[in-house]
């Protein structure tokens, strides 16, 4: 099954299909099988207690076993999601530092740099991935997306005060519920889903590339802030109405993330990619945190 985030293309998180063992080999196995049964009859009563031991005690984990673990993946996330939040302090600071009375106005630096280093990294991450995980370059794509996002926060806390808090709890909100339900089992990714799924984000990619062009050309009056996001139909906002549609998109893309390193795990991956899978975690949540920031600016913008 096709992932939407490039992160899981690796073959780590694809689904195994082996093939069926030949009739030769089974014999050969049953063979070796009784072998061993008649070796091991032997076996004694210190041998015993040491396989008791090691029956009691506890189960081995990402580091004994070098292979991945939801556990430890979801530490590498938390991990990551902290160096995301240092750097937003410093991205949200360096923001605001130009305003005073004479120039109350915020500066974009920290967002441009943050979304263009943020672009970078990404598009490494994903490319030497198949060679080897560079958890490096996982930490500075963590650093670069909190200077952007630390900026861009800011820079909308400025003209609407309250904002960032709405759109974190509303994040917070749309990530625990998803989480539920998967974890419950009452929602999971589906060949015929994740196909509406694709076309949909191609879909919204062409439209946000062309909403893009439109208004770097000029073509998009400078009033219209988030340029066809802006525009109404029968008098509500067109972003309004495409932002539920992208944050139903982000919230079956993390489904798909959840469901990616489920089979990692079930591959027997090693621990490394668990980085990946935490990086393909980050992407995704910081897809969504941005759409719903700007839904929120549209529909405040109205007020």
């Amino acid at each position: 099954m096709a992932s939407s985030n490039f992160a899981f293309n690796n073959p780590a998180f694809q689904e195994q299909r082996p093939g069926l063992t030949p009739p030769s080999a089974q014999q050969q196995a049953g063979t070796q099988t009784q072998s061993a049964a008649a070796a091991h009859q032997g076996v004694n009563v210190a041998a015993n207690a040491q396989m008791e031991g090691m029956f009691a005690a506890p189960p081995a984990g990402a580091i004994e076993t070098g292979r991945m673990t939801v556990e430890d993946t979801v530490i590498k996330t938390l991990s990551l999601f902290a160096i995301l939040l240092v750097t937003a302090v410093v991205g949200w600071m360096w923001t605001l530092s130009p305003v005073t009375i004479a120039n109350p106005t915020p500066t974009i630096m920290p967002w441009i740099i943050g979304a263009l280093g943020g672009f970078v990294l990404a598009m490494a991450v994903i490319f030497t991935s198949r060679k080897k995980i560079r958890p490096a370059l996982i930490f500075a794509y963590a650093a670069f997306e909190g200077l952007f996002i630390g900026g861009i926060s800011a820079f909308f806390e400025f003209m609407m005060p309250g904002i960032v808090m709405q759109a974190t709890l509303a994040t917070l909100s749309v990530i625990g519920v998803t989480l539920a339900l998967f974890a419950s089992g009452k929602i999971r990714a589906s060949k015929k889903a994740t196909k509406i799924f694709m076309i949909a984000m191609v879909g919204y990619l062409v439209f946000s590339l062309l909403n893009l062009v439109l208004m770097w050309t000029g073509v998009i009056p400078g009033n219209m802030m988030f340029g066809l996001h802006s525009a109404e139909v029968m008098g509500i906002p067109l972003g309004l109405i495409i932002g539920v549609f992208v944050v139903l998109l982000a919230a079956y893309s993390l489904v798909l993330d959840f469901d990616r390193i489920q089979q990692g795990v079930r591959n027997g991956a090693a621990r490394e990619f668990g980085w990946l899978g935490a990086f393909g975690i980050m992407v995704t949540v910081v897809w969504l945190y941005v759409e719903i920031l700007r839904m929120i600016a549209i529909i405040r913008g109205g007020d």
